[in-house]
């Protein structure tokens, strides 16, 4: 496929979105000082339709592509006004926007889509955030290579030349350790955030985004193969619900009316992917430039980072014990040693399936 600068921008997307926040904008100091005392509001649970909990403003992870496609559902369905809300603005993130950490901090947004690996070191800096729910059960950061020269795995780069995203070092660091691969046993070579120096042969291996880049280099004639960073040693959920603790303190009723519609956006958006297509070209990103096939394809790449044998039997954002500690292992390899209490509160889901077993859908 020729490349278009919408293409551009999300070539960028998977690493900008997962680099290290940016210096002095999470600061402990500024952090807590931007954090004041919440309301009442949404401690009551409110009327359907009621719009008793307003206008609210959700920071994305990235452009408007398919993978927001459970929020496209929920609002183009009304899910969020039947929850309660007056409305949700879904806002765009991208390589030039701030971070949904330090959005939520400053009060530019009420709830985020972010990562453990970003939202871990905002927390051991001060700031009062929490993982509520995980869209990706997997994180989507895989190594791809040409198909001629395979990497099916991590030791496979052995020897081999890697082309990796200096904002990308911390998560690459971990998919070593956690492999027991010395640096020094693999050629790290720069790059941007184009993966055409893997298809001149520059390098035998470029960091991409298992639904992006893959699939990408796919339609321009360039077979390939990939290997899962959350498959060895690395299992970091993505596009994880943060919000800051006084919204799970102050707003707890609103906060599961909130991922109630979540839910039920996502739920539909699984199991109707053209109808998620056309939503994204036509309507929610219709100014970049994306086609039906390509995010048809992201799409069904993405349904298997969302649903799993976990999630079919648990319910949509749900995390297990077992999953919970294995991020809190992949983050301590990445860098970030932090417990779970300060990382995660699954309990408002636990609630809302509790209170709502039909939320349990069949899930493909």
């Amino acid at each position: 496929m020729p490349s278009t600068p919408a293409a551009s921008v999300i070539g960028r997307r998977s690493f900008l979105r997962w680099s290290g926040l940016a210096a002095g904008a999470v600061g402990g100091a500024t952090l807590l000082a931007a954090c004041g005392g919440g309301s009442d509001a949404g401690s009551a649970p409110a009327a359907p339709g009621s719009n008793a909990y307003g206008r609210e403003a959700i920071q994305l992870s990235w452009i408007k592509n398919t993978e927001f496609a459970g929020e496209y559902m929920a609002d183009s369905r009304g899910y969020y006004r039947e929850a309660g809300f007056e409305g949700i603005d879904l806002l765009a993130g991208g390589s030039a926007s701030t971070g949904v950490e330090a959005n939520l901090v400053s009060g530019n947004c009420w709830a985020g889509l972010s990562a453990p690996a970003l939202t871990a070191p905002a927390v051991l800096q001060g700031a009062p955030l929490k993982i509520v729910g995980a869209t990706y059960q997997k994180n989507p950061f895989c190594i791809v290579s040409g198909a001629g020269n395979p990497i099916p795995e991590p030791r496979a780069m052995i020897g081999k030349r890697i082309g990796v995203q200096d904002s990308n070092d911390q998560v690459w660091n971990g998919l070593l350790r956690a492999n027991g691969i010395d640096p020094a046993q693999i050629t790290r070579v720069p790059v941007q955030f184009d993966a055409a120096p893997l298809t001149t042969g520059e390098i035998d291996g470029y960091l991409a985004y298992i639904t992006n880049e893959p699939n990408s280099l796919t339609r321009r004639g360039f077979p390939n193969t990939t290997f899962l960073f959350a498959d060895h040693g690395l299992p970091l959920v993505a596009e994880t619900v943060t919000v800051l603790q006084e919204t799970i303190d102050n707003e707890r009723a609103k906060l599961k009316a909130f991922l109630r519609a979540e839910v039920r956006g996502w739920n539909d958006a699984v199991r109707d992917i053209p109808g998620v297509a056309r939503l994204t070209v036509e309507t929610y990103g219709r100014d970049l430039g994306l086609d039906i096939p390509g995010q048809v394809k992201e799409a069904t790449d993405q349904n298997a980072l969302v649903v799993t044998d976990d999630t079919r039997a648990n319910g949509l954002f749900t995390m297990t014990d077992v999953l919970v500690e294995e991020n809190l292992r992949a983050l301590s390899l990445a860098g970030s040693t932090i417990a779970r209490e300060q990382l995660f509160d699954l309990s408002l889901l636990t609630e809302v399936y509790a209170e709502d077993p039909s939320l349990r859908v069949a899930l493909p």
